[in-house]
């Protein structure tokens, strides 16, 4: 595995590597690392729908609210190397934050109508760091394919509106949620969970459960749904729920029917930690 810190070094080991395989796809997993099973089910569907994949580990500061968990967020070097050198990653790009945001850099990427959905609307700003930095790393990589978990379902969606209106010539893979035996999806931050908070998180996913329950039973109503789920939130008073939504997976915007499919969003705080997780009911996402 190649290790790249700097951008120059990068997009050499890019033209390296198209060198060496013209005409094969590369796939690219960025990450912030920390990583868990999650991740490396990404590099395992990139190895089989791309002959070479390249990763990066870079702690996006662009993503964090003033008051987030910026300098405490989990980083471990070494051992995110480790895993993604035994998994068959081939590049790795390392940058720090001068060399990605240069002094003076004033330039932004931002998604319009649906960057200040579901958590874009609680941390505001947040997707347009994630878009700044993600079209950074597309021009700086030039991967054919990236591959971004089902677990930040609005983040693909606004990724994959990205590269279409900038016409960044990437095909965005979305892949299955990893959970843990108990059904909590897999996370870094799951990391800053004590074992009764890690119980107490649960509740994000059985109340999703209990969302699919009733829409398995025939109902339609979304409102009704959503009510369904948050009662189950009331019965976890330690876990804070920050929102729970049914929205169009393309647009984000509430469901107010079904041709499309719903996307069911939940958030909630757990201790120190924010945590994640979606379902989604009546609908195939083809272009995965």
């Amino acid at each position: 595995m190649k290790i790249c810190a700097t951008i120059d070094g990068m997009r050499a080991a890019r033209r390296s590597l198209a060198g060496q395989e013209s005409g094969k796809l590369l796939g690219l997993i960025p990450t912030m690392g920390a990583l868990h099973e999650g991740h490396l089910s990404l590099v395992r569907a990139a190895k089989a729908r791309c002959e070479a994949v390249a990763a990066t580990l870079f702690v996006n500061p662009l993503q964090f609210g003033p008051d987030e968990d910026l300098a405490k967020y989990p980083r471990d070097f070494d051992r995110d190397c480790e895993l993604l050198e035994a998994e068959g990653t081939d590049l790795l790009f390392v940058p720090t934050v001068e060399e990605m945001y240069p002094s003076g850099a004033v330039t932004y990427v931002t998604v319009e109508k649906l960057s200040d959905k579901l958590c874009g609307r609680s941390r505001p700003g947040h997707f347009r760091g994630v878009t700044t930095v993600v079209s950074k790393l597309f021009n700086i990589i030039e991967p054919d394919v990236a591959f971004f978990g089902q677990k930040d379902a609005a983040q693909v969606t606004i990724i994959r509106r990205m590269a279409r209106d900038l016409n960044i010539p990437v095909q965005i893979v979305s892949c299955p949620i990893v959970r843990e035996a108990d059904g909590l999806a897999m996370s870094s931050r799951n990391g800053y969970l004590n074992a009764d908070q890690k119980n107490s998180a649960l509740v994000l996913y059985r109340s999703l459960m209990e969302v699919q329950r009733c829409y398995e039973r025939g109902e339609r109503s979304v409102s009704r749904l959503i009510q369904s789920g948050v009662k189950v939130f009331e019965t976890e008073p330690a876990v804070k729920l920050d929102y729970f939504e049914i929205v169009n997976p393309e647009t984000l915007e509430p469901v107010d029917d079904w041709s499309h499919g719903g996307l069911v969003a939940v958030a909630g705080l757990v201790g120190k930690a924010r945590l994640i997780d979606n379902i989604q009911l009546g609908y195939v996402n083809a272009r995965a």
